[in-house]
């Protein structure tokens, strides 16, 4: 098996808000991978003490722990508890009913000798190699289907449309929103390998349009997470009329998995 784990933050005078794992246990063949994508909320909007970077933390790590300590647990199941854990931590001392509550997009995949289980909540993704080299990208595209107009801009989406019938669905206080992720299960003979991205990193097919998921995985698999992340930054930093960024920050915190099964 081979794993590879690149983060990197947008700023590096600003915490990166994204978080990656990836569990091997010590017993069988099963493993998990967890993918966080922290919401950064508007400086003048948010009710908690906590930063956006420890929530994601805390609820990383608990997704981690339970993903292989718990394989009784559907990975909806499985969310739900995590953000019930992460929620207990800050219940007495934050408003957690708050739109701006401490939130993050979630990729979470596991798997065992005989299937691969798998769950996105908003806007980051999970690419799926097939056994014949086909790549399949699991996306929730409930943000992406959204008006422009029913959006504040377009890297922070309005508090009437968060967690929203109608409108699109973050990891934040409410175990109950793990029913509304994306989820499925495969044979484990028909995936080869798995790679998952946050936004920062899919910006090199959503908004450069610089090939499609199934090249943007062989960059991945060929040169490796940081080469994608690399190519980010530089399209990032040559596109100084905003002709793709618009009004998006210039550079966001990027993450790359892959797992090669």
């Amino acid at each position: 098996m081979r794993t590879e784990l690149v983060s990197e933050p947008g700023d590096p005078a600003r915490p990166n808000e994204d978080f990656a794992s990836v569990g091997l246990p010590a017993a069988g063949q099963g493993g998990s991978l967890v993918v966080l994508d922290g919401v950064t909320p508007p400086a003048d909007d948010y009710a908690c003490l906590h930063s956006v970077a420890w929530f994601a933390s805390r609820l990383g790590g608990a997704l981690t722990e339970l993903s292989v300590s718990r394989r009784d647990l559907p990975l909806s199941a499985v969310l739900a508890e995590a953000i019930r854990r992460t929620a207990e931590a800050h219940t007495d001392s934050c408003d957690l009913s708050h739109p701006r509550t401490p939130q993050a997009t979630v990729v979470l995949a596991r798997w065992s000798a005989d299937t691969v289980e798998y769950l996105v909540l908003s806007d980051s993704a999970l690419l799926v190699e097939s056994a014949d080299g086909a790549v399949t990208a699991v996306l929730d595209e409930r943000l992406s289907l959204l008006p422009r107009t029913s959006l504040a801009t377009d890297a922070v989406a309005d508090a009437t449309v968060r967690n929203k019938e109608g409108g699109f669905f973050t990891a934040a206080a409410d175990p109950s929103v793990a029913s509304r992720a994306v989820t499925g299960t495969l044979p484990r003979a028909g995936v080869r390998a798995l790679a998952a991205l946050t936004d920062g990193a899919t910006r090199w097919v959503e908004k450069f349009g610089e090939g499609d998921w199934g090249a943007c995985f062989t960059v991945v698999r060929k040169e490796g997470g940081q080469s994608l992340i690399d190519r980010v930054r530089a399209l990032e930093r040559a596109d100084t009329e905003r002709v793709h960024l618009r009004r998006s920050k210039t550079h966001d915190d990027a993450t790359v998995v892959f797992v090669e099964l």
